[in-house]
């Protein structure tokens, strides 16, 4: 492998001041985490995006979180096929064995791969119908979703597609033997969330009501 390069300077500072620093102020803490392992309460599925960033919006430390992201906050259903899953993977660790409490999917707004999704569905965006893309096979994961809101007016259905990529997740997380276990043993929540990065709003979803502001 020869086209890995040395990382760029701005990177590189950043380092060196995070060590000299944050590190440096809370060495006995990263001891404690490398030591003792991660035993985080709650896995949060997010969204790629660089704009969501979980653990600032819940003032989360390091090792709190389990954190997996992928485009849209999507998983997948249950699917045993032995090919590649990385989602399924995470999730599978993140309920058997780190055991933890609670399964938050979080959506957010101006979602990139859901707008990708609603124009695949909607015949506006041939490419990612093509089997070679790979952003428009994950995207299938929503097609479910999609055909919930395809009835809305234009200007709202989008919106309304970023929501149901959390209901479609929360939905296909129930497919899982060891998750519908664990939260009918009371050993496990699932939790659906949308944000608003505009404007800091933060709505939770309610059964029968749909998402509601926290």
């Amino acid at each position: 492998m020869d086209q890995a390069k040395p990382l760029p300077g701005y990177l590189v500072q950043r380092f060196h001041g995070w060590k000299a620093t944050a590190y440096h102020d809370n060495k006995a803490w990263y001891r404690r985490l490398y030591e003792s392992g991660q035993h985080p309460r709650a896995m949060v599925i997010s969204c790629c995006d660089s704009r969501v960033h979980v653990t600032s919006i819940f003032g989360a430390d390091e090792g709190e979180f389990f954190i997996h992201r992928n485009v849209a906050n999507l998983v997948p259903p249950y699917n045993p096929d032995g090919e590649y899953h990385g989602t399924s993977a995470a999730v599978e660790y993140a309920v058997t064995a780190l055991k933890v409490a609670h399964v938050v999917v979080l959506g957010h707004s101006n979602c990139g791969g859901v707008k990708g999704c609603h124009d695949m569905c909607s015949g506006h965006a041939p490419e990612l119908l093509e089997k070679s893309s790979f952003v428009g096979r994950w995207m299938e994961i929503l097609r479910p979703g999609y055909e919930r809101v395809a009835h809305l007016p234009d200007e709202g259905r989008v919106a309304a597609l970023e929501k149901e990529a959390v209901v479609v997740s929360l939905e296909n997380l129930m497919t899982f033997p060891f998750v519908r276990t664990a939260v009918e043993t009371d050993r496990l929540t699932l939790h659906g969330l949308w944000t608003h990065m505009g404007d800091g709003g933060l709505e939770q979803y309610v059964p029968k009501l749909g998402f509601v502001a926290v």
